[in-house]
């Protein structure tokens, strides 16, 4: 089992789950700074895990 690829898959649930949370955060929100920010933060750092785990997994040779 390639350390690597468990590893990238790990960032892109993670990453999958950021983005679901900062969905949940956009469609409750009122509009007050909290929540705008916590949106921001959220959604770059789901879509950056997310990213980087598909590029990881992406790249990554099956070495067996």
């Amino acid at each position: 089992m390639n350390v690597k690829r468990v590893f990238g898959g790990a960032l892109t649930v993670i990453g999958a789950a950021g983005l679901i949370y900062a969905a949940v955060v956009f469609a409750t929100t009122s509009g007050d700074n909290s929540s705008i920010k916590s949106l921001i933060i959220f959604g770059v750092l789901g879509l950056i895990f997310f990213i980087s785990g598909i590029g990881l997994v992406r790249t990554t040779k099956d070495e067996s």
